[in-house]
């Protein structure tokens, strides 16, 4: 009776080669993480420092800008809210980006979505008008539209404001929405049809729900990019004071704080007015993710 011996198969060894490229992509990893630790701390660390200066008072601020505060004074809040006037500022920028983002988002996802789907002669054309707009910063228009603003009776108006966001705001969100649209699968479009849904129903029970990760990424974008505006109501909202945005109201403070040396109440105005801006993009950090990734997935 014969028996037959069983056999492991040898392992090779670890290939020298492997090695030099293992060590590369250690020396990679640990680059792009200590940059990525760099960038951070240069982000966070002046938020954070702002944020404890409006919890001091000005001669901590003076005699130890870097240390803790001895106690927390909500009171520089206060006064910047009420006698330094943020919070009517902030209500009338909450009212306007609001405004702008609703007609932006609708606009532009309309048009996005008729340039995605339907064929029509001169698309192409009309098309890469409005992708053209964001090759020209907005200073370079500032004289013309401030004439044409004027001419049509919105100069220092809300409205005027309002219009002019949107305008600036098509040609990112009509490209960025355009590219989400075109990796939406046809069938379920061709179905609603079928069905006898018209077009109408279908962009807005059917297409706007499924874009949903690309409307809110570029959403996030464009309030962002309205919220922090500086030179157009600067240049469109002159005169009335109780009109102004936050910014020009940010503005007015740090002049007359500088001169003043109330730096407690400026901290504190600076800090309200970002605060909108971290929390938005802290909730929404995870939908801009994914409607970025998914919008270059077809």
């Amino acid at each position: 009776m014969t028996t037959v011996e069983e056999t492991t198969p040898a392992v090779a060894p670890p290939r020298s080669a492997d090695r030099p490229l293992r060590r590369e992509l250690g020396v990679a990893n640990a680059f792009s993480h200590t940059f990525l630790l760099l960038w951070a701390a240069m982000t966070v660390l002046p938020l954070a420092w702002m944020f404890l200066s409006s919890l001091k008072s000005n001669s901590e601020i003076l005699a130890d800008p870097w240390g803790l505060p001895g106690e927390l004074r909500l009171d520089n809040w206060a006064r910047a809210w009420t006698k330094a006037h943020i919070g009517q500022y902030f209500l009338n920028s909450a009212v306007v980006v609001a405004g702008s983002l609703t007609l932006t988002m609708l606009l532009g996802a309309a048009a996005a979505y008729v340039f995605a789907r339907y064929e029509f002669r001169g698309r192409q054309v009309v098309y890469y008008l409005f992708v053209g707009g964001m090759m020209f910063p907005v200073f370079l228009a500032l004289v013309p539209l401030f004439f044409v603003v004027r001419n049509a009776g919105l100069f220092g108006t809300w409205t005027g404001l309002i219009l002019v966001y949107a305008a600036y705001s098509l040609p990112f969100t009509v490209f960025f929405l355009t590219a989400f649209f075109r990796t939406l699968p046809t069938s379920v479009a061709e179905a609603a049809l079928i069905d006898g849904c018209g077009h109408f129903r279908l962009f807005f029970r059917v297409m706007l729900p499924m874009a949903r990760p690309g409307l809110i990424s570029v959403a996030i974008f464009n309030f962002l990019s309205h919220w922090n505006q500086f030179l157009l109501p600067q240049v469109l909202m002159q005169g009335d004071e109780s009109k102004w945005m936050l910014a020009q109201g940010l503005n007015a403070l740090a002049v007359n704080q500088g001169y003043a040396g109330d730096y407690a109440q400026l901290f504190a105005g600076l800090t309200i007015a970002v605060l909108p801006v971290l929390v938005v993009y802290v909730t929404f950090q995870r939908q801009i993710q994914a409607g970025l990734t998914a919008g270059q997935l077809k």
